[in-house]
């Protein structure tokens, strides 16, 4: 059974279709639960979790990111898998078998898996971008919060489970987990293109890369965080 893990503040806009999309792994039975860890929503988030039959765990901001609440979900959860995702990240609708072929094959205890990144968003830009996280992802193995995280109960626990972070924590788990024991599902996690139209898909990524580098270099992510909004 698959415990998923939603960290959320103000997902109301969002929220309604990542949660649909995971309807047939409610239906089927794999997945058991799934647990909003609101830090401090104003808007009807917890009303749409509520209503769609989710757990909601209220008071999970940590140090005001998704650290804290992701580390929370995972304490309070029940399954013996973990499924971590994003508010406004959307699973195609494939994503069910993928999932239990990964979960089915033993040899997966101690591993992870992520997903391909994809963008809401017909921009020619955007495609160029998602070819870009491919790359990374096959170069360095280093997927972020945004293309979800499947692992089992016993392997989250072996490499120590989310950290309290303000940022970066993502990052700093991937790292832990490892390239040769992180599988990429081709399944598509289309997330919210928001913040690369408002920011730009130049200016924006070039932020993100910033913060990463300095991230690798040892800057604590409470620095970082101003330099990544």
């Amino acid at each position: 059974m698959i415990s998923v893990v939603i960290p959320t503040s103000n997902a109301a806009p969002s929220l309604p279709a990542t949660l649909a999309a995971l309807q047939s792994g409610r239906e089927s039975g794999l997945i058991g639960e799934v647990l909003i860890t609101d830090g401090g929503s104003e808007d009807e988030t917890i009303a749409i979790a509520e209503a769609a039959g989710a757990k909601v765990l209220r008071g999970a901001q940590g140090h005001g990111g998704r650290g804290g609440q992701l580390q929370h979900g995972a304490v309070a959860a029940v399954g013996d898998w973990f499924l971590f995702l994003h508010g406004d990240t959307v699973l195609a609708d494939n994503w069910l078998f993928a999932v239990e072929a990964f979960i089915a094959d033993q040899n997966n205890n101690a591993r992870a898996a992520a997903f391909r990144f994809a963008l809401d968003d017909p921009d020619p830009k955007a495609r160029r971008l998602e070819k870009i996280v491919a790359w990374r992802c096959a170069k360095f193995g280093l997927p972020y919060g945004d293309q979800g995280l499947l692992m089992s109960r016993q392997f989250y626990g072996k490499v120590g489970g989310y950290r309290d972070l303000p940022l970066m924590e993502d990052v700093d788990l991937v790292r832990r987990i490892g390239r040769k024991r992180l599988a990429m599902l081709p399944i598509a996690a289309t997330t919210s293109a928001r913040r690369y139209r408002e920011g730009g898909y130049g200016l924006r990524p070039a932020r993100n890369l910033l913060c990463l580098s300095l991230y690798f270099l040892r800057v604590p992510p409470k620095y970082l965080v101003k330099l990544y909004k």
